[in-house]
């Protein structure tokens, strides 16, 4: 019986689970490039400091240079802070006298206005006999002045009056139609002369005909000199009268609606005696007397 060839071939190897993933295979056998290879090894043969002499004393010579730097920054900062401090104090010693000075100042201004007010009573008195001189001074606002009328009060609504500390002036959260603004007591005063005031005064400053109320911020200035709420308004004349002429008319119509619509608080009376002082000072610089014909 003839026997069979032997089986020569090599006996093939088995087949890899992952054969058919030929990619995947190669990408996680060779993640790292060859370059990066290459640059890592270097890295690590040569060491992470320096191995020649001259490498070590540049380090130690940056080193040295970087303490010092440092070094020097906190000696002046050390230098420099009595120095800042000394001049703050100067700073703040100096904003005191001149604030003292500005002080000495306003009151030397009030006083001067005192005294020229007197002479100009005095001066009215000498040139046309004293009854005359009582009613010129009374009209222009020259002489303290008491009797009947109406006290006016009108501050800002109450939703003005919360938040900054309770200062109405500092409020953010508020619509400004809360404030009263010069405007306002601008129709407020002069409804009442034209109600029959003979006298104004908002909170004791005295009116007269060559007064002006205006804005500077949020602050309402009357002749220049700021005022605070509660606005307190004297106006002296028949009181019942004036309060029921003043609510009637046109301005105090305004008045009652910004107090329905806006909420800013009025309150008004008759009273029996009313005080106003006289105003700081008035002073003419264009008009003229009239002079009888014939004189000079």
């Amino acid at each position: 019986m003839p026997q069979q060839p032997p089986v020569r071939s090599t006996p093939t190897r088995p087949a890899r689970p992952d054969a058919s993933m030929s990619l995947l295979t190669n990408v996680m056998d060779h993640s790292l490039d060859e370059g990066y290879a290459e640059a890592a090894a270097r890295k690590e043969a040569a060491g992470g400091m320096p191995k020649t002499l001259r490498a070590k004393l540049g380090l130690a010579v940056g080193l040295v240079l970087a303490a010092l730097v440092v070094t020097v920054g906190a000696a002046q900062a050390r230098v420099a802070a009595p120095v800042v401090a000394k001049e703050r104090e100067e700073l703040i010693d100096r904003i005191d006298r001149e604030t003292a000075a500005a002080d000495q100042l306003e009151d030397d201004v009030d006083q001067l206005r005192a005294e020229v007010s007197t002479r100009q009573r005095e001066a009215l008195k000498r040139s046309g006999g004293s009854d005359q001189a009582e009613l010129v001074g009374l009209l222009s606002g020259a002489t303290e002045v008491h009797g009947p009328g109406v006290k006016l009060v009108v501050d800002d609504a109450e939703e003005a009056s919360t938040g900054g500390d309770g200062d109405p002036r500092e409020t953010s959260g508020f619509s400004d139609t809360g404030r009263v603004r010069d405007r306002d007591m601008q129709r407020v005063v002069n409804g009442l002369w034209e109600s029959g005031a003979e006298a104004v005064s908002i909170n004791g400053q005295r009116l007269t005909a060559l007064s002006a109320i205006r804005a500077a911020g949020d602050a309402i200035l009357v002749d220049n000199k700021p005022l605070v709420p509660p606005y307190t308004v004297l106006a002296v004349g028949d009181g019942e009268r004036l309060s029921t002429r003043f609510q009637n008319s046109a301005d105090g119509l305004y008045l009652n609606a910004l107090q329905e619509n806006y909420g800013i608080r009025t309150s008004i009376s008759a009273e029996e005696d009313l005080r106003l002082p006289a105003a700081p000072s008035v002073t003419v610089r264009t008009a003229q007397p009239k002079t009888e014909k014939g004189t000079s």
